[in-house]
């Protein structure tokens, strides 16, 4: 079975993922270990969309069961036929907004503060990430996703607010049993 959690930057989808696959036969891939190259500086440079897709499609072709964090909508139409269960995690701006801080504050720690570029790079991530529910923005989007889904072959299912991480995975898991 192959899934895929989405959602906005700082809805949970990482930790949703990691979560499944620390309980259960099924292994964890980061779009954004796909998508970003590695760099001295983090999250400044794309992989080629080609590229992004041929090493996940290879890194998914050697498990059986696999959960993938991240949006793929931008990836390529292929991608809305692939998954069996697709989940969209929706949280309120205000709290994604706060998580998003912290995360950077402790990504970063002190650089945020000492380092033009580090502060730079993570105003302009927070800047883009506050944008998500704006229905005119076209990065990704909440109308965006919310298309996409409509589009996709696979079950849909919806967590939406703040719901603990045991309530998500038991959500999913109750799909996956089903």
């Amino acid at each position: 079975m192959k899934i895929l959690i989405i959602g906005a930057s700082g809805s949970g989808t990482t930790t949703l993922a990691s979560e499944i696959a620390k309980n259960s036969a099924f292994t964890h891939f980061d779009a954004d270990n796909y998508y970003w190259k590695k760099t001295e500086v983090p999250f400044t440079e794309k992989e080629s969309v080609q590229d992004r897709n041929d090493h996940l499609k290879n890194d998914l072709s050697k498990v059986e069961n696999a959960v993938v964090s991240g949006s793929l909508i931008s990836w390529g139409h292929e991608w809305k036929s692939y998954f069996d269960l697709i989940v969209f995690i929706y949280l309120p701006n205000a709290i994604r907004m706060q998580r998003l801080r912290q995360r950077e504050q402790q990504r970063y720690g002190e650089k945020l503060f000492t380092d033009d570029l580090t502060r730079k790079n993570s105003e302009a991530f927070l800047t883009w990430a506050e944008q998500y529910d704006d229905p005119g923005f076209t990065g990704r989007s909440f109308k965006i996703h919310e298309q996409w889904l409509t589009e996709v072959s696979g079950t849909v299912i919806w967590l939406e607010g703040e719901l603990e991480l045991e309530e998500k995975v038991e959500g999913v898991f109750n799909h996956i049993n089903q």
